[in-house]
């Protein structure tokens, strides 16, 4: 278990944007704070898929939508926020879901916004960094990206629930990848009965 250091979030522009409120959802149930942010695709995407629109005041907003003010809310081009720099006892970075841009971004070390660069100081670091892509198919462009970062130790956990729990709804889907997350992170939770048992 950690020892309850903020974990870093990042929302960008892929679909799937329900694995990470859900992850979010479980991570502050344990205790944890949690720095957010979101990319501008991002928001785009939480406006399509989910109807949420964090224009006006997206600190607000997540501390109202989660019910928690252990949730701090950064701007993706705010280089001010602890998630830029390595001198901010950060227990861990997730993207969730990582774009297939924000996964080149941080894989050529081409840190332009605050996502990438929260990332990229979770590399020099030595920090627990977890990405989960949702993007298919995959090119070899892609492919090459993602094996690369896993090279560096980043976790790649792709949006590629089983169904060996034999799932009745979306929500069983969704808690299968949070739970492997969760897992990485050493939260425990109850989302999944583990296999075997």
């Amino acid at each position: 278990m950690y020892n309850n250091k903020p974990i870093g979030f990042a929302i960008t522009g892929a679909s799937g944007i329900i694995y990470g409120l859900r992850t979010i959802e479980e991570i502050l149930k344990s205790g944890y704070d949690i720095y957010l942010t979101v990319s501008d695709t991002g928001k785009i995407v939480l406006k399509q898929e989910l109807n949420i629109d964090i224009t006006d005041n997206p600190s607000t907003f997540f501390k109202n939508y989660f019910k928690s003010n252990n949730i701090s809310y950064y701007s993706p081009d705010d280089f001010f926020s602890p998630l830029a720099s390595g001198s901010s006892h950060i227990e861990a970075m997730l993207i969730i879901p990582c774009s297939m841009k924000t996964v080149a971004a941080i894989a050529s070390g081409n840190t332009q916004n605050l996502i990438e660069r929260a990332s990229d100081v979770s590399l020099k670091e030595g920090r627990k960094l977890i990405l989960v892509p949702r993007e298919t198919p995959l090119n070899q462009t892609h492919l090459a990206n993602l094996l690369k970062l896993a090279q560096m130790g980043v976790h790649i956990v792709p949006a590629m629930p089983g169904f060996y729990n034999h799932p009745q709804k979306i929500e069983d889907l969704v808690n299968f990848i949070v739970a492997r997350i969760l897992n990485l992170l050493k939260i425990e939770h109850n989302l999944v009965i583990p296999w075997g048992k």
